[in-house]
């Protein structure tokens, strides 16, 4: 797997330095394996925390911009369904999975929604045009922790 243009940058410039993951965690007051993960984009540092990383990593404020953005989570190809009911939840997923992952996040931070606190309703809605499948999807918002 190859990393993303800002994650390489990332790891190039902590190179340079000669800076440790646990080193970086020291000055951000955070884990190291939080750190390692917040340079491969899979977290978000708050405002101060991007400061202490730009300028420890000697990097350009613009940066900064890039480390509080909510990242997109997860680096694994997906597996398509090929069954058509499921390919049709696949397919609401890609046409509106990253709208509605902004719009949780917008209301809620940074965090998932729980499949495990979780219920899931599908009930049906007689029309005149023909029957509608109504699903609810309810999980208790869960932050990502930082230590």
């Amino acid at each position: 797997m190859t990393l993303s243009p800002i994650s390489a940058a990332l790891i190039a410039a902590k190179r340079r330095q000669g800076l440790s993951f646990a080193e970086l965690g020291e000055r951000l007051g955070r884990d190291e394996v939080w750190v390692a993960s917040l340079l491969h984009g899979q977290a978000t540092a708050s405002e101060q925390e991007a400061e202490v990383l730009i300028e420890a990593l000697g990097l350009e404020p613009e940066v900064a911009q890039i480390l509080t953005a909510y990242p997109m989570k997860g680096a694994l190809d997906p597996l398509i369904p090929t069954d058509p009911l499921l390919y049709r939840f696949y397919e609401i997923l890609q046409v509106y999975g990253l709208p509605l992952k902004d719009v949780i996040q917008e209301k809620f931070g940074d965090g998932i929604m729980s499949a495990i606190d979780f219920t899931l309703k599908v009930e049906k809605e007689v029309a005149e045009a023909g029957d509608r499948v109504v699903v609810t999807m309810n999980g208790k918002f869960l932050p990502y922790k930082k230590w």
